[in-house]
């Protein structure tokens, strides 16, 4: 059983698609269902298709729409704390392994919808942190012990008081 077989996530209604589109600033793409939600009820991460409604591969499989959350995480991001996460990977050879299973899930979940063909996965999988967004977004998917890097993530987040309050606001 893969990680997101553990979770039912919930079809994407009409109100969502609109507060999605509001969140991004754009019509939302390759919307398959809504994966978390904030504590205000709002979506906070969706599961998209492994491509683009115009056959355009999107590797992305767990994409956070917060806005809150994702200025909170550019914040973590603008510290350099992806490097010193890349750097761990070097010296660590559990949190390596660990990544490595994070990456072959997160394949395994993409292809099982449609496989793309190809091993990139998110966020810089399995070589490098790139993007705490995704990592984030997956943590808030598929629950905590699954990605090492979104799980750090949201420890972070929550020594910054996430969650808290309305999203929307």
């Amino acid at each position: 059983m893969n990680s997101a077989e553990k979770h039912q996530f919930e079809a994407v209604t009409d109100a969502d698609r609109e507060v999605i589109a509001e969140q991004l600033g754009r019509p939302p793409r390759a919307l398959r269902a809504v994966a978390a939600r904030c504590p205000s009820g709002h979506p906070s991460v969706v599961q998209t298709s492994p491509r683009l409604e115009n056959g355009t591969p999107f590797p992305t499989l767990y994409y956070l729409t917060c806005p809150r959350l994702t200025s909170m995480v550019g914040t973590l991001e603008a510290s350099g704390l992806m490097k010193e996460m890349t750097d761990r990977l070097a010296t660590d050879p559990d949190l390596a392994a660990a990544y490595q299973r994070t990456h072959e899930l997160y394949l395994a979940e993409r292809d099982a919808i449609e496989p793309l063909g190809h091993q990139v996965t998110a966020g810089g999988m399995p070589g490098r942190v790139k993007c705490l967004h995704v990592h984030l977004a997956h943590t808030l998917a598929v629950g905590p012990g699954v990605n090492p890097f979104g799980d750090e993530t949201l420890a972070l987040l929550r020594e910054k008081g996430w969650p808290s309050g309305d999203c929307a606001g």
